[in-house]
């Protein structure tokens, strides 16, 4: 079995804010959405299924728990959490905050216009909102 290594393309895009319950947590790079991306720290994984039912179970809570800090540390509407992985097969979580207005309300936000990434320390006040509303003992 290989070792648990991230997606090239995941890394490229992303920022790591750190690791929660087995979890990598990543923030998309993409300042039009406060977007966070979790992915299950096991390698060759690229489905649900290819998950053991503890660790899914574990991964799936992680995303409820990680959703509801984004909303508290946003503000927003709406949470869409989603693990589609048509362009980057590793198994991945999307949980991104959406608010009316934003852009593309309400369709999704995949495939829309050019990604903005944060400018230098932007996403320094956002990256410690979400982290202050998690729970710190399932952080590593």
């Amino acid at each position: 079995m290989s070792e648990f290594e991230l997606d090239k393309r995941l890394a490229a895009e992303t920022i790591e804010l750190g690791r929660l319950n087995g979890c990598l947590l990543l923030l998309m790079n993409d300042r039009r959405w406060p977007w966070l991306i979790l992915v299950p720290m096991i390698a060759d994984a690229s489905e649900w299924h290819d998950l053991d039912t503890e660790i899914a179970a574990r991964s799936f809570e992680t995303a409820m728990e990680a959703g509801k800090a984004l909303k508290q540390a946003t503000g927003c509407d709406k949470i869409n959490t989603a693990s589609i992985g048509n362009m980057v097969r590793q198994l991945h979580i999307h949980v991104v905050a959406r608010s009316e207005g934003d852009p593309n309300w309400p369709a999704p936000v995949w495939g829309f216009g050019e990604r903005e990434e944060y400018r230098d320390g932007e996403s320094g006040s956002l990256e410690q909102a979400i982290l202050s509303r998690l729970s710190p003992e399932k952080q590593w």
